[in-house]
């Protein structure tokens, strides 16, 4: 498929349309190395009040790192911040096993039996299988699933990511189970191609951009599941309500957040959760800056820079701080 022109970009720009947001939950650690579960409930809640839905056990919140214990701990605690009933996403994962559907079919039952929606995070036996066998994987993975997100990942994320060709994202939407995939290539034509094909072989099929150096990719026909909307989700809902409504000041939000992107999400782009705990912290979001003990760090410097960007987003009335605590 050739790339878009500027043209063919252009023309998707379009406002009145309400995106549908999905936040990347960070999980917060104690300075003493464990998961602050308090902490996560309440950013779990912070994030659904701000009017966005939440993805745990992704990349930010270290679900590579996790065993599958420790990922189903998750999924309980979200599922206690939330209640019952209320919707979340969850990363799902193949593991170690000789059968990578057999290992995802695994963590998608885990994440059925917590009432949420699985997202499959790709995993290195994936890797250069021709478009047909990889699309017949994640067929085989979804067999008596109800309803499941894909995510290809740029490998600067994570190692086991992938960037699909055009041949296979073209088969991957035809799964019936599939309602759509995250895109983290970080690059806009990679992704403009992505709509262009989305909008011709299955317009129902949503694209969540995971490119947090580009989030306007919201005004071009893109949804989100993104990193950096744990750092402010309120910020993002914020500016999600100016796009639909038409109002100019989509703009003004969707600059201010940028500019936290373009800080937290610079190489290397791993470290962006320590730039989400960091800032979460600076903001009164959470009582530490701790992250996962084997997750990349960012410089203490980073946290002027930070506190620059919390003004920006409170000058254009951005709140700061977590809802009282859960239960």
């Amino acid at each position: 498929m050739s790339a878009p022109t500027l043209a063919d970009a252009f023309s998707r720009l379009a406002a009145g349309r309400r995106p549908h947001g999905i936040a990347a939950a960070l999980l917060p650690y104690t300075a003493s190395g464990a998961v602050d579960w308090k902490s996560f409930e309440r950013h779990v809640v912070r994030t659904r009040r701000a009017g966005l839905d939440v993805a745990v056990n992704m990349d930010t919140g270290f679900g590579d790192l996790l065993n599958p214990g420790e990922r189903e701990a998750v999924l309980d605690a979200t599922r206690a911040a939330l209640g019952e009933g209320v919707p979340f996403y969850a990363g799902a994962f193949a593991g170690d096993t000789a059968d990578p559907a057999a290992g995802y079919r695994a963590s998608i039952a885990a994440i059925a039996r917590r009432g949420a929606v699985p997202v499959l995070v790709q995993c290195v036996a994936m890797r250069g299988l021709p478009a047909a066998e990889k699309a017949a994987l994640y067929a085989r993975t979804l067999e008596g699933a109800e309803r499941a997100l894909a995510f290809e990942l740029s490998p600067v994320f994570a190692p086991h990511g992938e960037i699909w060709d055009d041949e296979t994202f073209a088969r991957v939407i035809e799964i019936p189970a599939l309602a759509g995939a995250k895109h983290s290539s970080l690059d806009r034509v990679t992704e403009l191609r992505r709509l262009a094909a989305r909008d011709r072989l299955r317009p129902d099929f949503r694209v969540y951009t995971g490119n947090d150096l580009a989030i306007d990719l919201v005004a071009y026909g893109s949804d989100y599941l993104l990193g950096l909307a744990t750092f402010a989700p309120e910020a993002f809902a914020a500016r999600d309500r100016a796009l639909a409504a038409g109002d100019p000041a989509f703009l003004a939000w969707n600059d201010a957040l940028q500019h936290l992107g373009n800080v937290g999400f610079r190489a290397p782009v791993p470290a962006y959760k320590h730039s989400a705990a960091l800032f979460l912290h600076e903001t009164g979001g959470l009582p530490c800056d701790a992250i996962h003990p084997r997750a990349p760090r960012r410089p203490d410097a980073d946290r002027e820079i930070l506190r620059d960007c919390a003004a920006r987003l409170r000058a254009l009335g951005a709140p700061e701080g977590a809802p009282a605590a859960v239960g």
